[in-house]
């Protein structure tokens, strides 16, 4: 093992020419980052987990009841033992001619079954309460992340010039700052790696998940080759945005369509200016151009450019499904979170018999459906997130 990091690690690789691992050695004079420190945020981060849950239920959701925030979810089906094992066993969506067979085994009408099936999916939907938990959760930890990179940042020269990012390197003490925030958000985004399998799931997943990784080689990378300076630029730029909107989506479940709007219009203008203006002015050119310029090139720049540039193709895309969601929510007047769960809700339905001989009648409850994009607000028919 110690054999494969000597290979992993090496310094012919990762660092800038007549820069050694011995120049980034701790010493009785300064401090620098280690590589050993990344270990912490791996407890840290069922700690982080942990602090989660017990905020969400003995914070969030009383909260979320204060405000009126709707705590039952969707209406159950009719229990049924063949619909059911169909339903599990073979498909959720029956064709036509699904449809018909079990029509005639049953004598139910084919809307009948649609329904039920329609009901069923919309089970395993998450509830609205649990929504605004989550987004009450990740509200109140990017708010506290950010207030706090921005006081550690505005003391900073290199938030005024980037080029301070790379002047003195490797000689840049790690203050004890940066190293509380970066093993902070390390956990939180190694917590978020694992919780998203049992999060509310949405059709992006795949695309967070890149996400969620290019992050965290991102921040490991550059926390063990001492780039903290540019690291913590990059996080708090990226923070910003997140506030905003957990802010919207809690307003969206609580029903207030106009603080809702006026949140999405804030979350839009912020998610512009941050992603596709100071992020590439920033965090691109410093790097790209102002990094091989003071330091030299060298082979892991390469790696660094290419995530950073993986982070941009997903801002770009994120705001292409903004921009034309917020052109549909101005002709539609309202605006909505277009980041759907795995199952979009029914449109409601008037009551219709189960069989064809008037059985029992259901009725269903729900919204109109979603596209899936990064968990930002966009436009369509209803106020409420899916």
């Amino acid at each position: 093992m110690a054999g494969i990091l000597a290979w992993f690690w090496n310094e012919r690789f990762w660092l800038p020419h007549n820069v050694t691992w011995a120049d980034l050695k701790s010493t009785e004079e300064a401090t620098f980052p280690q590589v050993e420190d990344l270990y912490l945020a791996f407890p840290l981060a069922f700690c982080v987990f942990m602090i989660r849950m017990v905020f969400e239920r003995f914070i969030a959701k009383p909260c979320a009841l204060g405000l009126k925030v709707q705590a039952n979810g969707p209406q159950k089906a009719q229990p049924n033992a063949i619909l059911e094992k169909v339903f599990t066993a073979i498909t959720k969506h029956p064709d036509e001619k699904r449809l018909e067979g079990l029509s005639k085994q049953l004598d139910w009408d084919v809307r009948s079954i649609q329904r039920w099936f329609r009901q069923r999916r919309n089970q395993e939907k998450p509830s609205i309460l649990r929504k605004f938990c989550e987004s009450l959760w990740r509200f109140t930890f990017y708010l506290y992340i950010f207030t706090y990179g921005s006081r550690l940042l505005k003391k900073s020269p290199w938030l005024w010039n980037t080029r301070h990012c790379w002047i003195g390197y490797p000689y840049q003490p790690l203050m004890p700052e940066i190293h509380y925030y970066y093993i902070v958000e390390l956990s939180y985004y190694w917590s978020l790696m694992f919780s998203q399998f049992i999060d509310i799931k949405r059709k992006d997943f795949s695309i967070m998940f890149t996400h969620h990784i290019v992050t965290v080689f991102l921040l490991t990378f550059s926390y063990t080759i001492n780039f903290t300076r540019i690291g913590c630029l990059t996080l708090c730029l990226h923070d910003a945005v997140d506030i905003v909107l957990e802010a919207a989506k809690m307003a969206n479940y609580c029903k207030y369509q106009r603080l809702c709007d006026f949140l999405f219009l804030m979350f839009a203008v912020v998610f512009i200016i941050t992603r596709l203006g100071l992020y590439p002015l920033w965090i691109l050119n410093t790097t790209i151009f102002e990094l091989p310029e003071i330091l030299g090139g060298f082979p892991a720049l390469m790696v660094f450019v290419i995530l950073l540039l993986v982070l941009q193709v997903l801002h770009c895309f994120w705001s292409y499904l903004l921009v034309k969601a917020a052109y549909k929510a101005v002709l539609k007047g309202k605006a909505r979170d277009d980041r759907s769960d795995v199952e979009s809700s029914s449109d409601e339905e008037p009551p219709t018999p189960h069989s064809k001989n008037s059985h029992s009648s259901a009725t269903t409850n729900g919204t109109s459906g979603a596209n899936g994009t990064n968990g930002y607000l966009t436009g369509g028919n209803s106020a409420e997130e899916h």
